[in-house]
This record gives structure tokens, C-alpha cells and sequence, in this order.
């Protein structure tokens, strides 16, 4: 197993994450989307000819006799941007394989908030604007800009609960895959059935090679390449290609066989450090982690950090002048925009959330409570990159900038919105406020076994309405640092805490023996000192160091040593590994909260806001 250094879940934990993994700062990344942003508006109002000039600028791939010859901006917004759709279809994809739309009857709220959070936007669109100049290009207003809404709600929303987000990613991932293949079809105008045929061919030649058990890496990179130029080629904005890719790249959690096996390959590395070692121990590791995880990881950095600044620096540019304002605001254009955004996006996500739980008699309703999905639809309003790219397709000339000025000023508006439908909050009371941001909707749970009293090892109180079980292993060293901060959490009345075992024998050679000696010390009525003491001296956990920890404890030395020589209490130690693989658990420490699964860091900061918001939602049933 690989750990990091700073108190975050084993990767193996964090690769099954549904809805937390785009990059790891994102309030980084909607800054330097901001500024970027700032630069392009700066930089044209300086020198607006200079502005147009550099990004239409032709740069050219030739190859033998055939060239690809186009502007600046078009490598950024067809080619770049293609990294970035590629990630939202990762996203949609984990959140249908691992996330809580796995269990499908979840989609049908979100779904309806996602599209009618796009409808109602483009029908106020066009009433505003009564049919001038300009309604050709009501696509501006049907998407939102994930990673800057996302970005934006780290900044306005810090102390909400996690949950909110669950709710906007499940909600914008519709928004953006039905807005994008909109967009594509509406706003292409000539399409070159050969090219496209090409682009078709070489899609489902990846497939194919993806199918192969050595899982080659450069034919299909070079074939979904084949498959870009192609669309480019047949006038299909090839961004549709990031989609469909990330669509179509499935994610799952590794197993706990999987994970034993790259474990396996590394230690022949370790016996036997040669290049033939190295590359089987990195091909088993590859292999233990879905293709939409490695991906995600690899390009979630580029995507939020480079590419989408580098979009916004090529396309907001705008030569901002007391004219133009002036100008700009006496038009229909920059209203329409507006109002579609900051009040047609909410107006459709609380609207479409109403109505479903309405016509499914409450058996379906949103995973929030009703500030939460109006704080989502008002975020909702800040849309950017398809707004731009639709802009850029449909407009020209002094439209285009008005559009631009209308997406902005959006964006700007509906932050504000955001910020105080959720400050309004933080002055109710802690039942009203959970009521308003959680709701009452049932979560779904990861446990698969329940705490059981009777069988389960428990500390803390009984009646407490937060439960906080781990999955842990004597020997790991990451368990031994979560000890410390379990230990912190216990000082609280409010929380039970359960120990499972799941020794990890492949890498940690002494932990199943370490288990049965707690259990041993269990049978004695001392587990939890037995437990204690191996986790903090697990540099001693042989047989003779058992030994002098129970005598220490002074417990029964020999009936000691007879459950360690005829392993009486391995099966219960098996019983509590069952329970592991029946909850997807593959490393230790796993946390479990109220059922649910912890994602990400294990600190003392980010388990005491997972459980405080447990604690608001368990409030709620009482």
C-alpha cells in the first residue's frame, strides 16, 4: 500500500472517492481563473488590435504531405479544452460507477434540476430579447462553469456541509454533458461525412485496444488523436471527443486481490531491484487503479491550473470604456444574458426539485435541503467556457463583446447571490440550519454490515448520535497516526467509535498475529488496553513482544499463549474482513461515519466537520 505524509486516506480509499476529486485547491483554480480573466480585459483595453492579433495567430502541424493549419485561439479552444471536457466525463462517469448515482432512481432529481436549470435560461433568453439581433445564440445561457462554480463555493461556502457540493457536482454534471452536446449539434453548421467516419473508425479502434490484456498506452493516445483531426476536419468542434472519452471510461475501486497483488510484485522489486522487477511492480500498481482515476489524477492539474485560465485569458478579452458600457447596457443582448443566468438558473433548479418531489409523493427529493438547492442554482448562474465558446461561434464584432460583458456580469451577480442566501444561514439556530442545507433526504449507505454491540468493539457512548467506525490494522503506520486523533474525537460525549480489524498480511507480515492478540487480550476483558498498546509500539509486535505486552497488562500468560498457538480467535478476525470486502474496503485506515464513507483527509479538522455534519443530519430524524 502507498500513503501520503499528511494525514490523508490511503489512495486506495481516495480513488473510490465520488465527488471529491477534481483539483485539490479549487479555490487556487478559480483564482487563477479570476485572474486570468482580469489579464484578458487589461491586455485588450491596453491594445485591443494587439489582444486580436496574437491569438489569431496561425500555428501549423504538418505531417508528410497534410497540414493542420489554425489560430492560436482555436488550438486552446478545440484542442485544450478537450483535456477539460475529458474531465468532466470522468466526473460524470465516477459519479455513475462509484458515486450516489449509482444507485440509478438518485439521477432523476438532478437530472430534471440539471435540464430545467438550462430551459428556463434560454426561454427568458429569448423573450427578452423578442427575436433582434443576436437569439441565434441562446446556447451562451445553458451552461454552467464547473470548475469556477465549484472553485467559488471552497471561497463563499467554507463550513458548509459536504453534501452541498454532492449536490451541485450531480446537478452540473447533467448541465454540462446535455449543454455541450447541444451546442455541438446546433451550433455546427457543415459536417463532412468522410472525416467524421474517420473520427468514428479510430473511436472504436480504441475501444478495441483497450480490450487487449497489455493495455497499451500509445496506440490509443495516437488513435483518439487520429480521432481529434478528424472532427476538426469534418467541422464538429472536437471538444465532443473529451466527452465521449471520459463517457466511456469506467471507474471502480480497487479490490483488496488487486491491491495484494501489486503488493506482491513490489516486494520481488525489493528482493530482486531489477528493470524486469521494476516494470512488472509499476504494471501491477496500474493496473489496481481504474483508467478514469489515473486520468483524473494525471490531468485535473493541467485542466484547472493551465488550461482553463489559458481559455479565459484567450477569450475574455474585452476593451472596457465608459462608451461601450453605456452602449452595451441599452441593449437586449447583455440583459438577456443576465437575467437568464442569475435568475433563470435558479429558477429552474429549485423549480424542477419542487416538482419532482411533488409528483413522486416525496419518495424522490433532493439530497439537500432547500437553501442548499437554491444556493445551488444561484450558483449555477456563473457560466464561462461554453458560454465563450458558443459566443465565439454564433457572434462577431460588437456582439460578441457585448455577450462576453453579459457572461461576466453574470457570473459576478449571481456570486453575490450565492454569498448571501448561504450567510444568511449561519444566524439560525444548528436544527434549522442543518434542516435548510441537509434536508431530510435518506443517505445512502457504504456499510454494509451493521455496528452490532454484541460482536463489534465499541467505546464511547452507546446512546450517541454519531458512530464512527474504522477499518484499521495493528501494524500499518497510518492507523497508528489516526489513533491520535481518534483518541481527540473520543473526549466528546456525542460519539460512538468502532474497531474493525483488517490486517493487510501482505505488507505488514506481523498484523494478523497482532489482531488475534488483541482478541486474545478481549477474551480477558482488555481489548481496548491490548489495542492501545500495540498501536502505540508497533515496532514491537513479534510473538515474544505480545507475550511481554500481556504480561505488562497482566492478563492470564498462558491461556494468552494457547489462543495465539491455535489461532481461536482468527476467526473472528476473518468475520470482521468479510465486512470489509462487503463494504468495498481495500486499505486501512477506511472510516465509515453513520454509514456513510469518509473521503479524503483523516485530521482532526476534516473528521470533526465530517462528523458534525453527520451530527446536524442525525438531529434532523430526531
Amino acid at each position: 500500500m502507498a500513503y501520503d505524509d499528511d494525514s490523508s486516506t490511503p489512495w486506495a480509499n481516495r480513488v473510490a472517492n465520488g465527488l471529491k476529486s477534481f483539483a485539490a485547491a479549487e479555490s487556487s483554480g478559480a483564482a487563477a481563473l479570476v485572474g486570468a480573466v482580469v489579464v484578458a480585459i487589461v491586455w485588450c483595453t491596453i491594445s485591443a488590435h494587439g489582444y486580436e492579433s496574437f491569438w489569431a495567430t496561425p500555428f501549423s502541424l504538418a505531417l508528410g504531405g497534410h497540414e493542420l493549419d489554425e489560430p492560436l485561439r482555436v488550438w486552446v479552444n478545440s484542442g485544450l479544452m478537450t483535456l477539460f471536457f475529458l474531465v468532466v466525463g470522468l466526473e460524470a462517469r465516477r459519479e455513475f460507477d462509484l458515486g450516489d448515482l449509482r444507485e440509478r432512481r438518485r439521477f432523476l432529481l438532478p437530472c430534471a434540476a440539471g435540464l430545467a436549470g438550462m430551459l428556463v435560461p434560454v426561454v427568458i433568453y429569448l423573450l427578452v430579447l423578442h427575436g433582434d439581433a443576436g437569439s441565434g445564440s441562446w446556447g451562451m445561457v445553458m451552461s454552467t462553469d464547473t470548475a469556477l462554480a465549484l472553485g467559488l463555493l471552497s471561497v463563499v461556502g467554507r463550513g458548509l456541509p459536504d453534501r452541498l457540493r454532492v449536490f451541485l457536482v450531480t446537478v452540473f454534471v447533467v448541465d454540462d454533458v446535455v449543454a455541450l452536446l447541444v451546442v455541438t449539434i446546433a451550433y455546427t453548421e457543415h459536417v463532412s461525412m468522410r472525416p467524421l467516419l474517420i473520427a468514428v473508425v479510430a473511436l472504436a479502434a480504441v475501444t478495441l485496444v483497450r480490450q487487449l490484456p497489455s493495455r497499451p498506452f500509445l496506440v490509443p493516445l495516437l488513435l483518439l488523436c487520429v480521432a481529434w483531426v478528424a472532427l476538426l476536419e469534418s467541422g464538429v468542434d472536437p471538444i465532443v471527443l473529451g466527452l465521449v472519452v471520459g463517457l466511456a471510461t469506467s471507474a471502480y475501486a480497487p479490490s483488496r486481490d488487486d491491491l495484494e497483488q501489486a503488493s506482491s510484485l513490489f516486494l520481488g522489486f525489493r528482493e530482486q531491484p531489477t528493470a524486469e522487477f521494476a516494470r512488472a511492480a509499476k504494471a501491477g500498481v496500474i493496473r489496481s487503479v481504474s483508467t478514469n482515476a489515473l486520468l483524473q489524477s494525471k490531468l485535473q492539474p493541467w485542466t484547472g491550473y493551465v488550461v482553463v485560465p489559458l481559455f479565459a485569458l484567450a477569450n475574455a478579452g474585452l476593451a472596457l470604456d465608459l462608451d461601450f458600457l453605456r452602449t452595451a447596457f441599452s441593449h437586449g443582448l447583455v440583459w438577456a444574458i443576465i437575467v437568464g443566468y442569475v435568475a433563470g438558473k435558479p429558477i429552474g433548479v429549485v423549480g424542477a426539485s419542487w416538482l419532482v418531489e411533488r409528483l413522486t409523493g416525496g419518495s424522490v427529493r433532493p439530497a439537500v435541503g432547500w437553501t442548499g438547492v437554491l444556493g445551488s442554482g444561484t450558483l449555477a448562474g456563473i457560466g464561462f467556457t461554453l458560454s465563450f465558446i458558443v459566443a465565439d461561434m454564433a457572434l462577431e464584432g460588437t456582439q460578441l463583446a457585448e455577450a462576453k460583458l453579459g457572461v461576466l456580469v453574470g457570473a459576478l451577480v449571481s456570486t453575490a447571490v450565492s454569498v448571501v442566501v448561504f450567510a444568511r444561514t449561519t444566524r439560525w439556530t444548528e436544527v434549522r440550519r442543518a434542516r435548510a442545507l441537509l434536508g431530510d433526504a435518506t443517505p445512502l449507505l457504504d456499510l454494509h454490515n451493521d455496528v452490532d454491540p454484541e460482536h463489534d468493539h465499541v467505546r464511547g457512548s452507546a446512546g450517541a448520535m454519531v458512530t464512527l467506525v474504522e477499518y484499521g490494522d495493528l501494524e500499518c503506520p497510518y492507523c497508528g497516526r489516526a489513533e491520535a486523533v481518534v483518541r481527540e474525537l473520543l473526549k466528546e460525549t456525542d460519539l460512538r467509535y468502532v474497531w474493525r480489524h483488517l490486517p493487510l498480511g501482505d505488507v505488514h507480515p506481523h498484523a494478523q498475529l497482532a489482531a488475534e492478540a488483541s482478541e486474545a487480550a478481549g477474551a480477558q476483558g482488555m481489548f481496548w488496553e491490548m489495542h492501545d498498546r500495540l498501536l502505540d509500539h508497533q515496532d514491537r509486535l513479534e510473538p515474544q513482544d505480545l507475550l511481554e505486552h500481556a504480561r505488562e497488562l497482566g492478563l492470564d500468560l498462558r491461556r494468552f499463549r494457547e489462543d495465539l498457538v491455535e489461532h481461536r480467535h482468527a476467526a473472528r478476525i476473518a468475520r470482521d474482513m468479510d465486512s470489509a470486502d462487503l463494504s468495498g474496503v481495500a486499505g486501512t485506515p477506511t472510516f465509515f461515519i453513520n454509514g456513510r464513507r469518509h473521503h479524503g483527509s483523516y485530521n482532526l479538522a476534516t473528521l470533526s466537520a465530517a462528523i458534525a455534519d453527520a451530527r446536524a443530519r442525525a438531529l434532523l430524524r430526531t
